[in-house]
């Protein structure tokens, strides 16, 4: 990916985001940034998620830069696409050597 090619690992996730909003941007590709997602028990809102991006109204995208992935990313994954009912999203780690990406389907 053109942003970690260009950046390298080592800096902060918000960092991240920017340069892939930027990125985004010039190639013409929709997306919303900081989307806020309800959280619903027993049809009262209990809380809310607030995920990184989302490309086109289709995919969410979360930025991590960390070591490597952990199993509370995939379940954070999991819970964006129930709340919003999409079906996919993004995973990617901008935190190692190589960026590491992992798509989580509901």
């Amino acid at each position: 990916m053109e942003v970690h090619s260009v950046l390298g690992p080592g800096f902060l996730e918000s960092v991240y985001q920017t340069a892939l909003e930027r990125e985004l941007t010039l190639r013409n590709i929709p997306f919303e940034r900081k989307v806020k997602l309800p959280v619903t028990y027993k049809d009262v809102e209990v809380g809310i998620f607030e995920a990184d991006l989302v490309i086109d109204g289709k995919v969410i995208v979360e930025i991590k830069a960390v070591s490597k992935f952990s199993g509370s990313h995939y379940a954070q994954a999991m819970h964006y696409l129930a709340a919003t009912g999409l079906r996919l999203a993004l995973l990617l780690n901008f935190g190692g050597g190589s960026l590491d990406h992992r798509r989580v389907i509901r």
